[in-house]
């Protein structure tokens, strides 16, 4: 029976996902709680933003999820795989700008077009789960959980120089600047004093650090790196220097090197600086303050820019050899690391050095690190060695030097050991509308009062759309008097709401939970509920989550462990980051006239095509490119599994076997199950392409055993299910299931191998002479090196090819490869 039909016309994909969709929805076999007794797993995907239709990038990410979630399901878990849209957000206010409407109107017509493509791509998503962040029924508890950070002194209000993006007119968090610019819309960031809210999150770095250890194994090394660097736990002292009349702290890594410090530095915008300055220097630092406060952190940290600054008047003490060290003000200091102020030691810190060659300030080494001396280089040397005109730490090696110095500070009371970070307060402020509004009211007499619990949740008004959503340098709701006026809860008189929204982030910082109970109205999550499915098995998302939001759920989560409400510290058992989908080398953008229309796919080749095709590419973490990517290879691969079924299931009636069938079945079982766990995909797919070819030989030849081929094609129909349902499905139907009753692929079980056909009795050795295969000889898996090799030399082939020559060595790689190399 030879593949003489023309496979495209006998596998029509479009007809095939007409016919099994409606009847997936009718039998509704994806609904989380349908296994009682079966171990529960949630699978989740990082939800998606309602900002048009799917593109390339969704269907990479949620095909992969969906592999994990339908082989989970295969397996025998009750398994959660829900979905929701991460529904607030600028685009939105954007898009109701330029539309003339409300965000509203945008975000739930994309929500419903992206929903029906998520139904058509066959996404194993439980529907009956579905949230929309900006449904008030949602956020009411987004304000809840707020209101409840705000009672344990973890959400707070205070004026600060904020990151403020001039196009979008708001507040930027530190992690949402991206090499100086918005990361939304690419405008350079500027600072901005400011009134906003705040979490506490640095209560929580060291927790924060120390749990990385139960996620290693299970999270991707590069973020787990990524997020302890952002944390930037750093050891070392604070150190006590006297400014006049005053007592200013620094903190440093390094306080062995106290002896070699000639000058100190404040942060140009820090409130001290203002503090210090003396009059005379009054109008040359407001002048250069004003020119920093334009600059972007990274600007200003960039190590090629040149030092810049100004003097403030005043000298700084050196609390150990009493020197008087002159004070400036700079813009290579941030106000918000440490106390905002650094004791400069310019022969061992290379931004100190630029400053001092700058203004001509000394250098002085006190570390003997071998290296040349800086005043003659201009290259500073850090690194560790031994201190020198250093007093009482002559001698001393740094490590030694370290613990001997805060001794001595602590003596004299002028300094002791510390830790610091590079974390800041996650600053949760926007000023925009298409947010949760923050569920608090100003009042003169009571101050900042909490709405209360009953009245929420605090109503977006409905009646803002277009030109009134404008920005304005504050939230566009601070124009409408009605809904900001309001009556205090404390004292009943005259207040003023508050007319921030929050970030985006704090939304998505607790939405998993929500899927446990998503119609729960007593509380944000149902504790028995979370308690049964969380934490999330498996979370499957890009690395550009890395930061923030990863960082902030786990925040999240410890708080609420921290309330009682949940007991577990960690969100996410296991992170699987997807690459990107690229096209000729490069990322995917309109401007290079690249992007790769993922509706045209789907057309031309169907759901299961460019389902196969993108695990297919490489493995998960990997960037796909497109321009690389045979979509009408998989259709034609498809095409001729559905016709294999199809002579399949019309073979005769018969408990034939054929051990060489039953044997390839095994081993294709054995490798796509042990592939499948550990997320090799690509090379799961090649492996059922290997079982289609094994399984076409066995139906082409002289006797096929149908007992042995119908398991062999039920296999890799359950098998396939995972990657490519609807073409799985059809395989399922063609050997004769009744999937219209309920007997679906999608409902059965994932096939076990026998192991005694997996015991190889002999394998294929492939023997070489000097790098040419001469020879292949069957020989048992457990063979030794040194049979293996007189085997090999003992061959007719070996010997011709050889013809006299001496052999100078032979290679064994026992039992599939023998290599001989003549003289």
């Amino acid at each position: 029976m030879t593949e003489t039909t023309n496979e495209r016309e006998a596998y029509d994909p479009h007809a095939v996902q007409d016919r099994w969709l409606p009847v997936w929805d009718r039998l509704d076999l994806n609904r989380a709680g349908l296994r009682a007794g079966a171990e529960k797993r949630f699978v989740l995907d990082m939800f998606p933003y309602p900002s048009g239709d799917l593109h390339m990038g969704h269907a990479e990410a949620f095909g992969i999820g969906d592999v994990v979630a339908r082989y989970w399901m295969r397996r025998g878990y009750d398994v959660m795989h829900p979905i929701g849209w991460d529904s607030f957000g600028l685009p939105a206010e954007n898009a109701a700008i330029a539309r003339g409407e409300h965000p509203a109107a945008w975000t739930y017509a994309n929500i419903d077009v992206q929903a029906e493509s998520f139904r058509r791509y066959a996404v194993s998503f439980d529907w009956t789960r579905r949230v929309h962040t900006s449904d008030p029924a949602y956020y009411r508890w987004t304000q809840w959980l707020f209101l409840r950070f705000l009672e344990r002194g973890l959400a707070y209000r205070k004026n600060s120089a904020v990151n403020w993006c001039p196009k979008d007119q708001t507040v930027l968090a530190n992690e949402q600047v991206v090499a100086g610019k918005c990361e939304r819309c690419g405008s350079e960031v500027t600072k901005r004093e400011l009134t906003q809210w705040y979490f506490r999150i640095t209560e929580y770095a060291d927790r924060l650090l120390d749990d990385m250890k139960d996620l290693e194994g299970s999270w991707p090394d590069r973020v787990l790196l990524m997020q302890k660097n952002w944390i930037g736990r750093s050891t070392g002292a604070h150190v006590d220097f006297q400014v006049g009349s005053r007592k200013v702290t620094v903190f440093t890594t390094r306080p062995d090197t106290l002896y070699g410090a000639t000058f100190f530095v404040v942060a140009a915008d820090a409130p001290l600086a203002d503090e210090l300055c003396e009059p005379s220097q009054r109008a040359a630092f407001e002048a250069y303050r004003d020119e920093v406060r334009m600059l972007s952190d990274i600007d200003r940290q960039s190590t090629d820019r040149p030092k810049t600054g100004v003097s403030l008047g005043v000298t700084a003490i050196n609390p150990l050899n009493g020197e008087e060290l002159p004070v400036f003000a700079a813009d290579y200091v941030l106000a918000d690391y440490g106390t905002g102020a650094i004791m400069a030691v310019p022969a061992h810190d290379q931004r100190d050095l630029d400053f001092a060659r700058a203004f001509d300030l000394p250098v002085r080494v006190v570390v003997d690190t071998g290296g040349e001396d800086p005043t003659v280089t201009g290259i500073a040397t850090p690194g560790d060695g031994v201190l020198v005109n250093s007093g009482p730490l002559d001698g001393l090696t740094k490590d030694a030097a370290i613990p001997r110095t805060i001794e001595i500070l602590q003596e004299r009371g002028t300094g002791e050991g510390a830790v610091n970070y590079r974390l800041r307060d996650w600053l949760l402020s926007r000023q925009r509308f298409w947010g949760a509004p923050i569920p608090v009211v100003h009042c003169e007499g009571c101050g900042e009062v909490p709405v209360p619990d009953d009245q929420l949740p605090v109503v977006l008004p409905s009646d803002m759309k277009g030109a009134d959503l404008q920005p304005k340098g504050q939230s566009p709701l601070a124009s409408n008097d009605d809904w900001v006026n309001t009556d205090c809860p404390t004292c009943g008189g005259p207040a003023k709401r508050d007319t921030d929204t929050m970030d985006t982030f704090v939304d998505s910082s607790w939405y998993f939970l929500r899927y446990c109970s998503p119609d729960d109205d007593t509380g944000p999550f149902d504790p028995d509920a979370v308690r049964e499915w969380m934490p999330v098995a498996q979370y499957v998302g890009g690395v550009e989550h890395a930061i923030l939001h990863l960082l902030y759920s786990r925040f999240f989560t410890k708080v609420l462990h921290d309330m009682g409400l949940v007991d577990f510290t960690e969100p996410f058992t296991a992170l699987l980051n997807q690459g990107q989908v690229i096209n000729q080398g490069k990322a995917m953008s309109k401007s290079l006239g690249n992007g790769v229309d993922l509706g045209g796919q789907l057309a031309s080749y169907g759901v299961d095509a460019i389902r196969i095709s993108i695990v297919f590419a490489g493995p998960p973490e990997d960037d796909i490119d497109w321009a690389d990517v045979s979509p009408s290879g998989s259709v034609k691969w498809l095409a001729r599994v559905a016709r294999l079924a199809a002579d399949v299931g019309a073979l005769p009636a018969s408990d034939a076997r054929d051990e060489t069938v039953d044997r390839a079945t095994a081993r294709a079982i054995d490798d796509v199950t042990r592939l499948t766990e550990s997320h090799r995909f690509n090379v799961s797919i090649a492996r059922m392409m290997e079982l289609t070819n094994a399984l076409r030989k066995g139906v082409d030849g002289a006797a096929p055993a149908a007992a042995s081929l119908r398991d062999g094609v039920s296999a890799l129909a359950t098998m396939l299910s995972c990657y490519a349902p609807y073409t799985a499905e059809e395989v399922w139907s063609r050997t004769g299931h009744d999937v219209e009753s309920g007997d679906s692929v999608h409902a059965s079980t994932w096939p076990t191998a026998d192991p005694a056909l997996l015991v190889e009795e002999t394998v294929t050795c492939v023997v070489q002479v000097a790098g040419k295969v001469r020879d292949r000889l069957e020989v048992p898996p457990a063979i030794d090196e040194s049979t293996l090799r007189e085997l090999a030399l003992a061959s007719e082939a070996v010997v011709r090819a050889l013809n006299g020559a001496d052999v100078r060595t032979v290679i064994v790689r026992a039992p599939k490869l023998v290599n001989v190399v003549p003289v």
